[in-house]
């Protein structure tokens, strides 16, 4: 019985020493574990927050771009707008300009036909078709021709309105007596001047409207380019910016969802943790006195045995109490 009990007592010595390192072992991997799970739901916090921000930041900068471009496209169509309305205008005005500069030359030489035969330039003749030489040369008459155009040709547009302002007018009455005798040339020149001088007015504002055509078109020419090279630019960037912001999107679903399993993770050490702490903690805290106690033990059974195999009684009253306590 004693060899029994001696032997069940060091069976229990072994286990608690087994326990312990086992308690011992798995709390310090599982703090390890505790620990490096904290770290990463840590790390993975502040990935979450960094790109939450980004995000926030790459969606401002998206938005400022797309303004951007379409400002730009607006400032375009309205710079198109302007210049195709400039150009119509330059057009109107040479057109006008030209007319009225034809209708200067033909009023002038008009007047070189009373007052200077010498520079008197005659319409060019109509070249006649077949068929007008044909009725010409069969009825002795020239055939009939098309009426005379506008201004540029004929002024007879400006001159049937004069006619018919002078119908709607009295006429003024007639000069009280001829005046003194003056040449022709004389009487031709400052109404020669005149003309000249408008046709030079005219030159001259037609010189400065096509000045400002040209510099019109190059400077619109100069914007058309540099809002393409801007458009493509922040076009690219834009593009840039969204492939971005869409990863960043996936790297923030993906921390959070592996912050999710971390976190789980992590919740479920601390349980485990919690689990060896409860089945350690009296043990390791009342190791050594267990340990001591059954060595005593185990010592006392050894002396009672020597007793019981003849040895000094006075050895038993030693641990009489201990054997007998376990007795």
């Amino acid at each position: 019985m004693i060899d029994d009990m001696i032997a069940t007592l060091k069976i229990e010595q072994a286990d608690d020493d087994a326990k312990k390192e086992y308690c011992a072992k798995e709390l310090d991997a599982s703090d390890d574990k505790k620990k490096g799970l904290e770290r990463s739901v840590s790390d993975l916090t502040t990935a979450i927050d960094s790109a939450k921000e980004d995000i926030a930041k790459l969606a401002e900068e998206i938005d400022a771009l797309k303004a951007s471009i379409k400002e730009l496209d607006k400032d375009v169509m309205e710079a198109t707008e302007q210049r195709k309305e400039e150009n119509e205008d330059f057009k109107e005005l040479m057109a006008s300009d030209t007319a009225a500069k034809e209708l200067m030359k033909f009023a002038k030489n008009r007047l070189n036909k009373f007052y200077n035969p010498k520079l008197y330039k005659a319409p060019a003749k109509t070249e006649l078709s077949s068929e007008d030489r044909i009725v010409e040369n069969m009825s002795g008459t020239s055939a009939p021709t098309d009426a005379p155009g506008g201004i540029a040709n004929t002024g007879i547009a400006v001159f049937a309105q004069v006619s018919q302002h002078s119908h709607d007018e009295a006429p003024p009455p007639p000069p009280e007596s001829f005046g003194p005798y003056t040449k022709k040339s004389e009487d031709s020149g400052g109404v020669m001047s005149m003309i000249d001088l408008l046709i030079a007015d005219l030159d001259k504002e037609m010189t400065e409207a096509e000045t400002d055509e040209k510099d019109a078109q190059g400077d619109y020419e100069t914007l058309m380019k540099n809002s393409a090279s801007k458009r493509t630019k922040d076009s690219k960037l834009l593009g840039e910016k969204e492939s971005i912001k869409a990863e960043t999107e996936a790297s923030l679903e993906s921390n959070t969802e592996e912050k999710a399993a971390t976190t789980k993770e992590l919740m479920s050490t601390m349980q485990y943790i919690q689990s060896l702490h409860n089945e350690c903690d009296w043990l390791v805290k009342y190791f050594d006195v267990r340990k001591e106690a059954r060595a005593s033990e185990i010592d006392a059974l050894g002396k009672a045995k020597a007793v019981l195999n003849g040895a000094d009684y006075s050895l038993l009253q030693v641990s009489s109490s201990g054997f007998l306590h376990r007795a």
